[in-house]
């Protein structure tokens, strides 16, 4: 399977010694998973996009520190390449940034959340199973760090996973689309270096609260494990479709 990612943002310069960069995060999680996985990286905010939809068989994007609201020209043209990959049924995942993209693109509505930040250990419940659920449990637990969320579905939506913050935590758009609102990518060290270089705009007792969460573990691997699940039987040629 060739897995595109599209780039939405970059590690910040300061972290980048310790942490690497997105690519490197989503490369090391995705390959831990699959070793056989083929991966392609598109800058989407120096406006590479792919040539071609079928330049990889399935795609998915990181997340941003822009919004989907922001009106930035980067932004309008990956809407248009979601909405392409939508109407071809190419499988795509969208990350925190990406799964409100896809909300948007598709016709919701993205809104500034008024709970504020989310940032740390997001507890969530799984409302609806899936047979790409594999292995199966009724709860996931990811590495959070938003402001903003899905307010309104798009048509022929299913909200799979909720939590108290964040009510549409996992959406499947469709039978080709899926957006998961936390980061899969994201260990805890870096989790809270994020929100520690976010203090001028984070409030410190939110800080405090989302750091509490981090001692605990995250199924980073197995949501992992479910979005190139999902990605796979989306694919003719593995389904047999």
């Amino acid at each position: 399977m060739k897995l595109g990612i599209l780039l939405c943002d970059h590690v910040q310069e300061q972290l980048q010694g310790e942490f690497g960069d997105y690519p490197q995060m989503f490369s090391e999680l995705l390959l831990q998973v699959d070793s056989t996985l083929q991966i392609e990286v598109f800058d989407v905010i120096s406006g590479k996009l792919p040539t071609d939809i079928n330049q990889c068989d399935v795609y998915m994007t990181s997340g941003s520190r822009w919004g989907v609201t922001d009106g930035l020209a980067w932004v309008d043209q990956l809407s248009d390449f979601l909405r392409k990959l939508y109407r071809a049924k190419k499988g795509f995942v969208g990350i925190c940034f990406g799964h409100q993209l896809l909300a948007q693109a598709l016709g919701g509505a993205v809104t500034k959340s008024d709970k504020g930040w989310g940032i740390g250990i997001a507890f969530s419940e799984v409302s609806t199973q899936k047979n790409w659920m594999r292995p199966y449990q009724a709860t996931l637990d990811l590495v959070v760090s938003h402001q903003d969320q899905i307010s309104q579905l798009p048509p022929d939506s299913q909200v799979l996973v909720s939590n108290a913050f964040c009510p549409y935590a996992m959406v499947q758009v469709g039978d080709h689309f899926l957006g998961i609102q936390g980061h899969p990518e994201f260990s805890r060290d870096y989790s809270l270096a994020l929100m520690n270089s976010r203090k001028d705009r984070i409030p410190s007792a939110v800080i405090t609260d989302g750091a509490a969460t981090l001692v605990q573990p995250t199924d980073a691997i197995l949501a992992t494990q479910w979005i190139l699940n999902f990605l796979a039987q989306t694919i003719p040629s593995i389904t047999g479709k």
